[in-house]
């Protein structure tokens, strides 16, 4: 097969979830194409795919920028740093939720007053507080959110969570959702124009592995 498609898969959870659909739907496992090597590519040249492994923050550079074709990119990168990729397929995986949490025993904060959020999501959570139409300081943090709030930094944090249990740790309790996260598979707009067939077959080999999934 002459045209090889490069394909980004983040690293960790969503390389596992992932890997299941590429197998069921190309018959290639990215995860075990990629395992007991050192290497962060590797190619299937019965299929005409290779795969490059990085993190999960870096795939939709990679494909925006045409050093990969296709990527698995959760939602939460996509809208907290918005790129011109398309986003043909939900893969149903990797979902979480971002929330607002606050101290389980926080007193209401005096009238008038814009509560402090801790968040890696600047962008996420400004709009979100905008489009309520209320004020709120927005406080970039790298990491350990949970702990902002009991250490004074602030009255609440956006962050991601899956099961709630590291929220409850710190003595959180999540006041509302701002957004149902699952990841998607993004594709680079120049490589749809040069490779549109075997794209499209791509995605719809996609899309009947995640119909089959969901059942």
């Amino acid at each position: 097969m002459s045209e090889i498609i490069t394909v980004a898969v983040p690293k960790g959870r969503l390389l596992t979830e992932s890997s299941a659909l590429f197998e069921k739907a190309l018959g290639v496992s990215p995860a075990r194409l990629l395992s007991g090597t050192r290497k962060l590519a590797a190619t299937d040249r019965a299929s005409g795919l290779r795969f490059l492994s990085i993190r999960a923050a870096d795939v939709a550079s990679y494909v925006e920028h045409g050093a990969a074709d296709v990527g698995v990119c959760g939602l939460d990168v996509l809208r907290e740093e918005p790129r011109d990729l398309y986003e043909p397929l939900d893969l149903g995986i990797g979902r979480c939720r971002m929330i607002v949490a606050r101290p389980r025993r926080a007193r209401p904060l005096p009238r008038g007053v814009a509560p402090r959020i801790a968040t890696k999501y600047t962008r996420i959570a400004t709009e979100h507080y905008a489009r309520k139409s209320l004020p709120a300081e927005v406080i970039h943090l790298h990491g350990s959110i949970e702990v902002a709030p009991s250490l004074g930094l602030s009255d609440a944090i956006v962050d991601i969570t899956e099961t709630g249990a590291t929220l409850e740790a710190n003595g959180l309790v999540i006041e509302e959702t701002v957004l149902e996260i699952s990841a998607r598979l993004v594709v680079n707009r120049v490589a749809l124009k040069l490779h549109p067939e075997r794209l499209r077959r791509l995605v719809a080999a996609m899309r009947a592995a995640v119909a089959a999934h969901r059942g």
